[in-house]
């Protein structure tokens, strides 16, 4: 066998230790994507002209291998994985060989990250590479409104959460250092659909949909519990009952006024005539008086005795 491999380098005028890199390349990271790096963009390359002579040598394993021509990457699978888009490996179903495994914030992360691309597919908003973009606000408030989840708070943990999915090929971002930037824009590359099945999704969304209506019911019966707590019919409030007494009150000064009223006009009528009149008569009498006592200055007398009349207004 080796000896065919090595008819085959020399065919395509590469050699045994070239042949060595890709497959060490692919069996380490599991992932080559073209636009990721000059290593990668070489490595890719070598992949295309090798393909069929790395395909024999990986099947041994019970490997199998993923490549997307139109966005240029490969990507290999374990023996026994279940592949979207790919036939199920009948031969080593179950086999735990080669696995990586995820821990709750790699998952949750892969599958918030699966939900933002298959919106961004229906919305039309895909670049030429088939790469979705995608804030780091967003992903956040998607994280919280499907899984109820957030990132992580630790500085540290968030840079190891976001260096494990470049290097699975399932972000591109230029550097894990700027995570904590709340500005940061990161790009979700085509693959992440082969992580994460079609079935998967339409279950989040499901589960999620229905915790939301549930939410929704719980509230809505809340605020109607309130409203039924608050304003019991029939029954009259604390306000109704000090806008009632204010009226009362109202009511009853209105009639104590018009009591007041009756009795002061009643009062008018009892009173005796005007100073007025009064001093009308006084000056009367002593105009008599005068008349049988006095001489001829008694009228300027009695004029002046009338000046209360005139400043009463007669």
């Amino acid at each position: 066998m080796l000896h065919e491999i090595e008819k085959d380098l020399e065919k395509e005028g590469l050699s045994q230790k070239e042949y060595s890199e890709l497959l060490v390349r692919l069996l380490d990271y599991g992932v080559i994507c073209r636009d990721e790096s000059q290593i990668e963009q070489t490595l890719y390359d070598r992949y295309v002209r090798l393909e069929e002579l790395v395909g024999d040598y990986l099947s041994l394993l019970g490997i199998r291998i993923q490549h997307d021509r139109r966005f240029q990457f490969v990507r290999l699978f374990p023996p026994g994985a279940q592949v979207p888009g790919m036939e199920e490996d009948q031969q080593n179903t179950g086999s735990p060989s080669f696995r990586q495994r995820l821990n709750q914030n790699e998952v949750a992360l892969i599958l918030v990250l699966r939900a933002q691309y298959d919106k961004a597919l229906r919305e039309g908003a895909v670049d030429e590479q088939g790469c979705v973009m995608v804030s780091f606000e967003g992903l956040s408030i998607a994280m919280k409104n499907l899984l109820k989840r957030s990132l992580p708070e630790n500085v540290t943990d968030r840079k190891a959460l976001f260096r494990k999915l470049r290097q699975l090929r399932l972000i591109q971002l230029q550097n894990e250092d700027s995570v904590e930037d709340g500005d940061l824009w990161l790009r979700i590359r085509p693959m992440i659909m082969s992580y994460v099945s079609d079935q998967v999704l339409s279950e989040l969304m499901a589960e999620t949909q229905e915790k939301n209506a549930e939410g929704e019911a719980v509230a809505e019966a809340d605020a109607g519990t309130a409203e039924m707590t608050t304003d019991v019919p029939g029954e009259p409030t604390a306000e109704d009952e000090s806008s009632e007494s204010d009226d009362d009150s109202e009511n009853n000064d209105g009639e104590n006024n018009s009591d007041a009223a009756e009795i002061q006009d009643t009062a008018s009528e009892e009173l005796p005539e005007s100073p007025a009149v009064t001093a009308e008569v006084a000056d009367e009498e002593e105009t008599d008086s005068a008349e049988a006592s006095e001489d001829e200055d008694a009228p300027e007398q009695a004029t002046d005795n009338k000046q209360p009349v005139s400043l009463f207004g007669e």
